[in-house]
């Protein structure tokens, strides 16, 4: 039986609400992707680490940018400024601009886009505004845990995730994985996620101990970004597969679990 790694990406916290601990969030996430891959012959668990990024409830509504930190604004804007192709977001003070920013984004993809994007920004700038953070030591630190426990022969990371689990790789070198497959991926995203990474895309890589990458994008996926995958940023990746996983489910995972590719790929 083929034993298989999740790690998630952002907005998981709800499980950890739900089942009030770490290791229940684990368990409750988990049953969500084995129903979505539905795959009898896959063993899968997923490394949870939602609550050591979770700063509190934001104060104010949930879709309105002034609730990030200015780093996370920043996130925002240049987030953004690639979905436009580079066209520029107007001047004015950085609160502004972001919810200048945020309003695009809902004229172009929907309300759901926009509370997405700002939890996005939220946990991507908690766990990516400093190297040496213990939040990011904590995270990299539960996925490693798991894959030491786990011993698994595939990890699907998603979305932040892929980043997460792209740095764990690297700095623990414990375990070889056999396939390491990417979904929803920001890893190679210029000037928001790549330039954070440790270690950074042009110096990395596939981690040593992974023996095969794929990665997959849906065609409409706003996080994974650059279009053209990620087998041009980091050596290495076997190849970038573009799916469809629904014209307003592009980005979630068990959307990319229910995609037969990505469950060809898994199994």
């Amino acid at each position: 039986m083929t034993s298989v790694l999740g790690v998630h990406g952002i907005g998981n916290y709800k499980y950890f609400r739900r089942g009030g601990s770490a290791e229940e969030a684990a368990a409750l996430l988990a049953e969500d992707w084995r129903k979505a891959l539905r795959r009898a012959h896959v063993d899968l668990d997923v490394a949870y680490y939602a609550h050591h990024l979770h700063r509190g409830t934001a104060q104010g509504p949930q879709d309105d940018p002034a609730t990030l930190e200015p780093g996370a604004q920043e996130l925002l804007l240049d987030w953004t400024g690639l979905l436009r192709r580079g066209s520029s977001v107007p001047q004015g003070p950085r609160t502004v601009r972001a919810r200048q920013a945020a309003d695009w984004i809902t004229r172009n993809f929907g309300p759901a886009a926009r509370l997405f994007a700002i939890a996005f920004c939220r946990e991507v700038h908690t766990y990516l505004s400093r190297p040496d953070s213990p939040r990011r030591d904590a995270v990299r630190r539960t996925v490693a845990d798991a894959i030491a426990r786990r011993r698994p022969n595939v990890v699907v990371a998603h979305s932040l995730g892929s980043v997460v689990a792209y740095e764990t790789l690297w700095a623990h070198q414990n375990h070889d994985v056999d396939l390491l497959v990417t979904i929803g991926s920001p890893l190679a995203m210029p000037g928001v996620v790549a330039p954070r990474l440790h270690p950074a895309a042009t110096a990395g890589g596939t981690p040593p101990r992974v023996r095969r990458w794929v990665n997959v994008a849906d065609v409409g996926d706003l996080v994974a970004i650059p279009r053209t995958g990620l087998r041009d940023h980091f050596p290495g990746v076997e190849r970038d597969v573009t799916v469809t996983i629904g014209e307003w489910d592009f980005h979630t995972a068990t959307g990319y679990l229910r995609n037969p590719e990505v469950a060809a790929l898994v199994g």
